[in-house]
């Protein structure tokens, strides 16, 4: 109902339209235009109102709320069901239990803050309220179990591509960070369910530091992180476009990949790698397995192919740091 409110009062533009006008087209009762409307308000909404002419939508807050993601929003698959809550420990967690269900390949599970974000190698992720986008995106791609990996490369083609669209230098940290002055901006954590021969379902959070100033940061990332506003000069990133303009690159991406496989995917992503011709420090999965080479490339499967004194190597899994310049 209230979705059906907005869209009358966005067709309205400036000009007043009445509750009762509202309440007609839609079958309700004036009381329940009211309490809608007083709903809207404590969302953010502003919402004018004069007792003559009826009510006016001024401004939409620049929150995650799904009337806002919808609103305009150009895509086909990508954003079909979202899913919010303002707060959640971890959209990747309340995805999983969503695809378990039987969510639609495409649903989204978007939050304002996060108590439990995590990132590779489960380190934390720092997720505060209304300064970032976190969210996790549920596919069920028809291709086999070891190409999803890949779906990793794909999605940070897709942010890289957003932030180009707002005129944002994007760098690609293989396989999935996005790096700004050498600082990480944005993580990527992909997680599957699957059998030998099918995927059920694979799960990609991502989180993007959005809004959040220098002096945001704890003590202990300070150093390391930084965001879309400080990559902008100081200048905030409106977050309901950015991250419409994100599902819409990924939504592309994605039919990109059902039609024609990865390829455009891996060529698009070696072209924002600041990985690639760069002295990198491998720490293995393995204990002790800890090597310095040169990132020469990615293979078809999406690993980093590393020279070192003693050969090629290829990374699957692990830290990989670029190394400084001498």
């Amino acid at each position: 109902m209230r979705t059906e409110i907005l869209d009358i009062l966005r067709r309205a533009g400036e000009q007043y339209i009445s509750g009762e006008e509202m309440a007609n087209r839609l079958g309700v009762s004036r009381t329940a235009i009211w309490k809608h409307i007083r709903e809207l308000r404590e969302e953010g909404y502003e919402i004018v109102s004069h007792s003559r002419s009826g009510y006016s939508l001024r401004e939409a807050p620049d929150r995650l709320l799904p009337n806002e993601i919808r609103h305009g929003l150009k895509t086909r698959c990508i954003g079909r069901d979202i899913y919010f809550k303002e707060i959640l420990d971890s959209t990747n967690t309340w995805a999983k239990h969503l695809a378990a269900d039987g969510a639609l390949d495409g649903t989204i599970v978007v939050t304002e803050q996060q108590t439990g974000g995590k990132g590779r190698l489960e380190r934390k992720f720092f997720s505060p309220a209304g300064k970032g986008i976190w969210f996790s995106v549920i596919l069920r791609p028809p291709f086999m179990p070891q190409e999803a990996p890949k779906c990793t490369l794909m999605a940070a083609v897709a942010v890289a591509m957003a932030m180009e669209n707002f005129g944002l230098e994007a760098g690609i940290k293989w396989p999935n960070d996005i790096l700004f002055a050498n600082r990480k901006m944005v993580g990527i954590l992909t997680e599957m369910n699957a059998e030998m021969d099918r995927i059920n379902y694979v799960v990609i959070g991502i989180g993007i530091n959005v809004n959040i100033l220098p002096k945001d940061f704890p003590e202990d990332i300070r150093d390391i992180a930084t965001s879309l506003q400080v990559a902008n000069h100081g200048e905030k990133i409106p977050r309901v476009k950015f991250f419409q303009v994100l599902l819409e690159s990924m939504d592309k991406l994605y039919d990109e990949v059902l039609a024609k496989g990865f390829e455009p995917v891996m060529e698009a992503w070696r072209k924002y790698s600041i990985t690639l011709g760069q002295e990198v420090r491998v720490i293995g999965v393995r204990d002790g397995e800890e090597y310095v080479g040169t990132a020469v490339d990615i293979d078809e499967d999406g690993a980093l192919l590393v020279d070192a004194a003693d050969g090629r190597h290829r990374v699957l899994a692990g830290d990989v740091s670029i190394r400084p310049r001498k």
